[in-house]
């Protein structure tokens, strides 16, 4: 079973996949859009190209672990994906997830803010993914 992880974020959007073992998580890339719309036909297509069996999306919490308005998006955006795809999903608490992939890029010198943007959402993804197989 391949399983796809989503890091959603209004503007761009994180994505790593399972080997089909369920043991590694790869980095497969981040969708950069805005558009709602646009953002649900560019998963379907990673989803498609990935041979995706089952979604895992990184639900954003608040520290004391209640949801805001992220959260929500987050919610609406797996249901309607997995309406137009038939795909089940799950969440995966990302609290830290981007705090961890920012040590990470700090740990292999990646500097530059804009180079940071536009690997940051995905490895938040693979930490995620790796974290979930790992259980």
């Amino acid at each position: 079973m391949r399983i796809l992880c989503v890091d959603y974020g209004k503007a761009r959007i994180g994505c790593a996949i399972s080997d089909p073992t369920g043991i590694l998580a790869t980095p497969i890339g981040t969708i950069h859009e805005k558009n709602f719309k646009i953002q649900l036909e560019k998963l379907e297509d990673v989803i498609k190209n990935n041979n995706a069996d089952k979604l895992l999306f990184g639900l954003p919490k608040n520290m004391d672990g209640s949801e805001g308005e992220s959260a929500l998006l987050v919610r609406e955006f797996a249901d309607k994906i997995s309406v137009k795809t038939g795909l089940i999903y799950e969440f995966i608490d990302e609290r830290l997830s981007t705090v961890s992939a920012h040590r990470v890029l700090n740990e292999v010198d990646m500097s530059g803010s804009r180079k940071r943007r536009q690997v940051v959402d995905t490895l938040s993804a693979v930490i995620l993914l790796q974290a979930y197989l790992d259980k």
